[in-house]
């Protein structure tokens, strides 16, 4: 979730036809795509792998104060507290910032290549590693929170957050295990028009569901196996119906960006962002605020800031702004942490890979999609589509994914391809384990039961 930084303010604005025309304006030729990761992270005491709470001194606030000393990294300050760091002026730039529970969260910049995430990534851990280490905190990479109750976790002191922990239990059951107990990485893809913009979404949103499966990491709740191999998706099952999801309209004729305009509009409202403060307006229409309707603000109209806003409060499968945010995945390990951009890379920037995978899930129905996504928390791999299994369905697509890496031919100064980075989910699909069946293993062998024991085995 973004952090809000304060700056110049737009005008207000006037009617619909700018929401579109600011989502029409992430356009970008082919040569200008990048590629953004962002990767979350439980913070954890190395002493007795207790959460990290955010003040003390061996905080998050400490952490994030150290680094902001250590490092080129601006500080992000809410009523005084730091609650983010951004580096714009660093040679790989990007934002670290707090997610509800204290999840660290590296935002990464638009980069080139995959070769330039993995230096992003390695740099990122080795700054935040070596600062924690030294106020003995430790951070693991999972879906799900493997040993924590809510009751145990911090609230980060971020406004929003408290306005969505107030609003979060009127919508849904698992609002707040979503907040503060899961994690993940996603990836953030450009498109070279509507059409382009279209294409991506729909194969994006049809093959999510198989992502969740190569990527599945939350077997534990509380300790104990959970019965889940992705207890995240799980969890985003029964969180805000009214922003999450498949989105099926994205599937009907007239989809562009207008269809996704009026489906943003009419997903309630958290908060509008003022003078330095985030005002609660939970459950409000951003079309009344377009005509200075809104009860909490009566006469006042929305910025294009506020549209921004508004959109981060989306939490679809596939989230589009003025790029599109791949969302299925759980968090993981340094391999997995690559291999989501590298997979999504080979499968949008490669037209041939591209089409291929759109004929890939031409044929699938609404209800196949939704089958398929409610059924892959629990069965991951081994569920269950047109008499095979998203286990053989993810071969496909990793076969895709790879050829179009290969036909992108970004090299590093070794002369390597991106095709390395997806090494670890060619291992899931050859072998059909995935890292929950490996941590399961583990607990139930070596570990002897002891959840403790991840936190060492796990460590980033």
């Amino acid at each position: 979730m973004s952090t809000r930084v304060n700056g110049p303010k737009s005008p207000v604005i006037e009617s619909r036809d700018e929401l579109v025309a600011y989502l029409e304006a992430g356009s970008k030729p082919e040569s200008e795509w990048r590629i953004g990761t962002e990767h979350e992270k439980f913070g954890f005491n190395v002493k007795d792998n207790s959460p990290v709470p955010y003040g003390g001194e061996h905080g998050i606030q400490a952490l994030l104060e150290m680094h902001h000393n250590c490092y080129c990294w601006d500080a992000v300050r809410e009523d005084g507290n730091i609650i983010a760091l951004s580096c714009t002026d660093c040679p790989i730039g990007g934002s670290i910032s707090l997610e509800p529970g204290g999840q660290l969260e590296l935002s990464g910049a638009p980069l080139k290549t995959i070769h330039e995430t993995e230096k992003e990534l390695r740099q990122h851990l080795s700054q935040v590693g070596g600062v924690a280490r030294q106020l003995g905190i430790g951070f693991i990479g999972l879906g799900f929170s493997p040993k924590w109750t809510l009751q145990e976790l911090p609230l980060m002191p971020k406004e929003r957050y408290r306005i969505m922990k107030r609003y979060m239990p009127t919508r849904g059951t698992r609002g707040l295990d979503m907040m503060f107990r899961t994690a993940t990485v996603q990836v953030n893809m450009d498109f070279g028009s509507e059409a382009d913009m279209i294409k991506k979404l729909r194969v994006g949103l049809a093959l999510q569901p198989v992502v969740t499966a190569l990527f599945a990491n939350s077997p534990f709740t509380e300790g104990k196996p959970n019965g889940f191999q992705s207890y995240r998706a799980e969890v985003w099952r029964d969180t805000d119906p009214d922003r999450t999801g498949m989105l099926p309209f994205a599937f009907e004729d007239g989809m562009g960006f207008e269809r996704y305009v009026d489906y943003a509009l009419d997903v309630p409202m958290y908060f509008v962002y003022r003078d330095g403060r985030y005002i609660d307006v939970a459950g409000a229409s951003f079309r009344d605020f377009l005509t200075g309707s809104l009860e909490a603000l009566p006469g006042m109209k929305p910025t294009m800031e506020d549209w921004a806003d508004h959109l981060t409060t989306l939490f679809p499968e596939v989230r589009l702004k003025k790029f599109l945010e791949m969302r299925g995945a759980d968090a993981g390990p340094f391999d997995f942490l690559m291999a989501l951009p590298a997979l999504w890379a080979g499968l949008l920037y490669d037209k041939t890979s591209l089409d291929a995978a759109a004929g890939l899930i031409a044929g699938w129905t609404v209800e196949e999609r939704q089958t398929m996504r409610d059924q892959v928390p629990r069965l991951g791999l081994k569920t269950p589509f047109r008499g095979r299994t998203l286990r053989e369905i993810a071969r496909e697509m990793l076969a895709l994914a790879e050829g179009g890496l290969l036909r992108r031919a970004r090299l590093n100064a070794d002369g390597e391809d991106e095709t390395g980075a997806l090494k670890a989910l060619m291992e899931v699909v050859e072998t059909g384990r995935t890292q929950s069946d490996r941590l399961l293993a583990a607990y139930e062998g070596p570990w002897g039961g002891d959840i403790d024991r991840l936190f060492e085995a796990e460590a980033l």
